[in-house]
């Protein structure tokens, strides 16, 4: 019998039946690599017991069974806890902390229950050292160094544990799949055997993944389609705190975020982590910093925004960010410059949400229009005070979401007064320290201290 075989883009998993240099799906240049033997035939998963058609309104409901990982943030990012015979991908950077927070919740639920830690990385004494390190021993939890998915598939069989971590799925590979592990018919094929595993038998799977250099996970985006739940671990390597965000879950938000400090012995938890962000932040008058009530899922941040406008020393002025969007930044900066009249044109701008934490939210745009504008004429901004809302091109101060939790938290900080649009506040918040403003202009010359 003839042997077929296909182009696959290792980026973005686009398929030829021909080489090409440049992938049409998502324009990487010598990303093709031949590939024999895929099953593209192959039977999705089917639920346990063979069912058969019927009426939506025949479908038995039954509460959705949860159970806890042992980590409060954790539980936060899946909505809950955990949903048996779910599929979840962890990914992030290398060495961000992946193999640590599994280790660490396959530990807290090996106390109920048996789990299997598949490693495909290092070896049982391996991870029984790190185990040791991060103190978590313990008799129910089951160590494996496999990377053939098949013999994978039947330890978890055998053993039948409630949950499983694969880590990671980019050493796992399939005989039948002519191509080296990793690679795109590798990632696919072994995905969807352990999501078919999942959901014929309701064992939880957890696979860590790994983020290339463009900042997505290793192998093809199909991957994130075939799982329920991605979680991405980020962080920088010169900070003590990692951010589990949740990009996408069919049982719970999309928006909520865990915070975690890097530790001796492992994650811990963070209790209370806009204090976590503002341990540097001076409550002396400084020109150039604002704090802004950012609001990440139901939970209430309070993030310093730093900026620094100088004199160009050469002919084109430098714009750089970190932390914030930076088209963001020159959006509001063009604001400044027609609706205000400052002359930022000839000014090198710096931007930094302090602590490494990364802000999408319009919230933050008047935060960054008051630390620009502090900078830019040497005021500094009421260090008292705490900011948030939407910045307009025409100059207005837009309202934003989630009000009472942002004010709630900035009070319990020791912030003093809370600078917002008027259309945000409701005549049920009666609160002393509110400051409304209606345009940008009105905004600044309250939070500055002209």
């Amino acid at each position: 019998m003839r042997v077929r075989s296909k182009f696959c883009c290792q980026e973005c998993g686009h398929q030829s039946t021909r080489w090409l240099g440049r992938c049409p799906g998502c324009g990487a240049w010598n990303s093709f690599v031949e590939e024999f033997g895929g099953r593209q035939g192959a039977p999705g998963p089917g639920p346990a017991g063979g069912d058969v058609p019927r009426p939506v309104t025949e479908v038995p409901v039954s509460e959705e069974e949860r159970f806890p990982t042992g980590f409060g943030e954790v539980d936060r990012v899946l909505g809950g806890g955990v949903v048996p015979g779910s599929l979840v991908l962890v990914g992030g950077d290398p060495g961000i902390g992946k193999s640590t927070l599994m280790l660490q919740v396959a530990c807290r639920l090996s106390l109920d229950m048996r789990v299997l830690y598949v490693s495909g990385e290092e070896s049982p004494r391996q991870v029984r050292l790190r185990a040791g390190r991060l103190g978590t021993l313990s008799s129910g939890l089951f160590l494996v160094s496999e990377t053939d998915i098949d013999v994978v598939e039947r330890h978890l069989r055998e053993l039948a544990p409630p949950v499983a971590i694969i880590d990671s799925i980019q050493t796992m590979y399939k005989a039948d799949v002519a191509s080296a592990p990793g690679s795109v018919g590798q990632v696919r094929e072994c995905a969807a055997q352990l999501m078919r595993l999942a959901k014929t038998t309701g064992m939880s799977v957890f696979l860590v993944g790994h983020v290339t250099k463009e900042g997505v996970l290793a192998g093809p985006r199909v991957l994130e389609h075939m799982v329920d739940a991605v979680l991405y671990l980020e962080g920088d390597r010169h900070h003590f705190f990692r951010i589990l965000r949740g990009v996408k879950n069919r049982f719970g938000s999309t928006n909520e975020i865990g915070i975690f400090e890097m530790q001796g012995t492992g994650l811990v938890e963070v209790a209370n982590p806009s204090a976590l962000f503002l341990v540097c932040h001076s409550r002396e008058d400084v020109p150039g910093s604002a704090v802004v009530a950012s609001l990440e899922g139901t939970r209430p941040l309070l993030v310093e925004i730093q900026a620094l406008v100088s004199p160009a020393g050469y002919g084109i002025p430098r714009r750089m960010t970190t932390g914030v969007d930076y088209n963001r930044v020159a959006m509001i900066a063009a604001v400044l410059e027609k609706r205000l009249g400052l002359n930022l044109s000839g000014y090198d701008i710096y931007v930094n949400a302090v602590g490494g934490v990364k802000l999408d939210e319009p919230a933050a745009d008047l935060a960054i229009a008051c630390a620009l504008a502090s900078s830019f004429r040497d005021v500094p901004v009421d260090s008292g005070m705490a900011l948030a809302g939407e910045v307009g091109l025409t100059g207005e101060l837009r309202p934003v979401t989630g009000v009472e939790k942002r004010v709630r938290e900035a009070f319990k900080l020791g912030f003093s007064r809370f600078l917002l649009s008027g259309v945000s506040i409701s005549p049920a918040m009666e609160e002393p320290g509110l400051v409304a403003a209606d345009t940008l202009a009105e905004a600044l010359e309250l939070a500055l201290k002209i």
